[in-house]
């Protein structure tokens, strides 16, 4: 395996990236696991699932739940209003509508 592969193997899986930053791993080792093992995805995936997991618990700890609260009460206030206007326009459609009542044709307005 040539460091060329090792480069463009790197480039598929930018996770890698933060466990050298975070000092977990440097790339040296990195380069071993791939000498060793090529792109097996066994041996990735230990590194993929943690990175994944911090997604997920920096996602979930950076939500302010007072907030999202708001935000949703807000949403189903304007839904409801929404509802509201289709349905007094469909009843009020239904209203104004006259009713089609055959008339004989010498019939007038004043008889």
């Amino acid at each position: 395996m040539s460091k060329e592969d090792f480069k463009n193997f790197i480039k598929t899986k930018p996770e890698l990236s933060n466990y050298v930053n975070n000092g977990e791993m440097t790339w040296q080792k990195f380069y071993e696991l791939y000498d060793l093992y090529g792109e097996d995805e066994k041996v990735w995936s230990q590194y993929q699932s943690k990175k994944e997991n911090r997604k997920i618990t920096d996602i979930i700890g950076n939500i302010d739940v007072d907030s999202l609260q708001k935000h949703i009460e807000n949403a189903q206030k304007a839904l409801s209003f929404f509802t509201e206007l289709s349905t007094k326009d469909s009843v009020s459609d239904s209203l104004s509508e006259t009713p089609n009542i055959d008339r004989p044709i010498t019939k007038f307005f004043g008889d």
